[in-house]
């Protein structure tokens, strides 16, 4: 897959099928979207995912945390077969350009679009003024085909990046994995810890996620991880770690069941599947340890 950051003077060579959204989360309504590219290879044209380097949530209102981060997002349209990624840059200079200029420059002019498609909620372009009804009354002056691809529904509501962020930040992690079609996962290398679950017998690999990566609240979740090829059933801790330099930092603590190997340094992806229990502090190491064997077993029953 080829990647396009940093710049707005780029060129497509071919003919071009795009999927034009923000891509947070990557959720039922996204993997539609791809879904529809991806069936226009058949008719030879070029894949091709159009979304910005920033969200307009964090560079309008201040949001500083992201479903999906910059390399889960390139990891997933890699995996399903994008031909070329564009990180298109947000700024003051790109967000004041007029929709029409936008649709003329980027769209027709340097990406060659054939065939568009985008959901209801789309907007680009001086204060988020283009929307589809735009993009539909320049087909024609362009050449494109465009479709406009409705929402999904899941449990009766509508499936948006705002509805899983709200479901992630309570905690209803079913509910995430229902509206992305797949269960939310963080990723990272694993570090070394405090020990102290070795201490109780129960080894852990400990994960410190992106800053920008949005987790759940503190708390204990049932959970797989996967390691290379491999997925082992675990339950997973949410909460503040301290590090070599004493400084708190949010990660993810997981326990591996019926695993005894080594994995420091190793890239490890965790997927929190349900929520168990909140965070809370025992009154010694004993009432620690026989918790956690709770949450053990019930982590196996589930």
């Amino acid at each position: 897959m080829i990647i396009i950051d940093n710049t707005t003077e780029f060129h497509l060579e071919d003919r071009s099928a795009v999927a034009l959204g923000k891509f947070d989360g990557i959720h039922l309504g996204h993997r539609r979207l791809l879904e529809r590219v991806l069936e226009q290879k058949e008719k030879g044209l070029l894949t091709v995912v159009f979304t910005f380097d920033t969200s307009a949530a964090s560079f309008f209102g201040g949001e500083t945390k992201e479903l999906s981060t910059r390399e889960e997002k390139r990891e997933m349209f890699s995996r399903l077969g994008i031909d070329v990624l564009i990180e298109f840059p947000l700024n003051r200079e790109t967000a004041a350009t007029e929709p029409a200029e936008f649709v003329a420059r980027y769209l027709a002019g340097q990406m060659q679009t054939a065939y568009l498609c985008a959901g209801p909620d789309i907007s680009f372009g001086r204060g988020g003024a283009g929307d589809y009804a735009l993009l539909a009354q320049y087909a024609g002056t362009y050449g494109y085909e465009v479709e406009l691809i409705d929402k999904v529904r899941v449990g009766g509501e509508e499936v948006s990046s705002t509805r899983v962020r709200q479901a992630v930040r309570e905690g209803d992690m079913e509910k995430v994995s229902a509206m992305l079609g797949a269960p939310y996962c963080v990723n990272g290398k694993v570090v070394h810890g405090r020990q102290l679950g070795r201490k109780l017998g129960m080894p852990t690999a400990n994960l410190l996620p992106d800053e920008r990566k949005l987790l759940p609240p503190n708390g204990v979740y049932y959970s797989r991880a996967k390691l290379g090829e491999r997925v082992y059933r675990g339950i997973s801790n949410v909460g503040y770690k301290p590090t070599v330099s004493e400084e708190k930092v949010l990660g993810v603590e997981t326990y591996l069941y019926d695993f005894t190997k080594e994995v420091y340094d190793r890239d490890m992806t965790v997927e929190l599947l349900a929520f168990r229990r909140a965070e809370r502090t025992f009154e010694s190491v004993e009432a620690l340890r026989r918790q956690i064997e709770a949450d053990v077993e019930a982590g196996r029953k589930f």
